[in-house]
């Protein structure tokens, strides 16, 4: 046994696998349904949405952050209220405030190249086999709800102002993504920034697809009963991580 690993511990997070990624996938489309459930078809609004959604991500991260290791359910609640929470902020910024799709994106790049800048300067690494330290998960967690609600900008911002529709915007994210993968094949770009190149782009891909399930016929939707769609996403995320398996990643143990 070699010194990687005999001196390796486990993250708490999952390891990066095929499953891993239909499951982030089937999560970003439940975010943008299970957020337009509460403020379009409840009527609730984006601000009192967001509100709403916000507490339960804040009681999961906490969870999260303080559970000794890995617990999929855990973790993956953890990520569909972030991304629940970032449908109705990015709602919100891009349509509530009048900043647009373009202003919200770019914020919101940049509040993510910000997030990503801080965790490297105070942890040494943004790899997420290094989530293991309660300042690592922080910043961990902080990334991801920034990117999911950068997502969601982006995905109406190709949709609607981008003019490709939802089934365009879609195929447009789908195609960035095998972009990467074939990167990840056949060169020796960062794996790290290749991962979270991947993991933001899964985020505007549900967000059309969510989209597209649940908006009008006359805009290009198939106007599917929103709660319903997001019964169906819930069950089936629940499905895959019962069968899939779910490990925690591994990194090195600091000396």
């Amino acid at each position: 046994m070699t010194n990687t690993e005999t001196g390796a511990a486990l993250a708490k997070v999952p390891a990066i696998t095929l499953g891993f990624w239909i499951i982030k996938i089937l999560a970003t489309t439940l975010g943008e349904t299970g957020g337009d459930t509460l403020s379009m078809t409840y009527d609730l609004g984006y601000l009192a949405s967001s509100a709403i959604f916000i507490v339960p991500l804040i009681l999961l991260v906490v969870a999260q952050i303080n559970a000794r290791k890995f617990h999929p359910l855990l973790y993956w609640a953890t990520i569909i209220a972030s991304t629940t929470a970032g449908t109705t902020m990015a709602d919100f910024a891009t349509r509530s405030l009048g900043i647009g799709y373009p202003g919200g994106s770019l914020l919101l790049f940049a509040s993510v190249m910000l997030c990503l800048l801080a965790w490297r300067f105070a942890t040494g690494s943004i790899a997420v086999e290094t989530v293991h330290t309660t300042k690592a998960e922080a910043f961990y967690w902080l990334t991801i709800t920034f990117s999911q609600t950068l997502g969601t900008a982006l995905g109406d911002w190709a949709a609607d102002d981008g003019g490709l529709g939802y089934l365009g915007g879609a195929a447009l994210f789908g195609g960035a993504l095998v972009v990467l993968v074939a990167l990840w094949r056949l060169t020796s770009i960062d794996r790290v920034l290749l991962f979270w190149a991947a993991f933001i782009l899964t985020r505007p891909l549900g967000a059309t697809v969510g989209d597209f399930l649940d908006k009008p016929l006359a805009k290009g939707g198939l106007d599917l009963s929103r709660p319903l769609a997001s019964t169906v996403l819930a069950a089936a995320i629940l499905l895959l991580i019962l069968l899939l398996p779910q490990k925690a990643g591994r990194h090195p143990q600091a000396a």
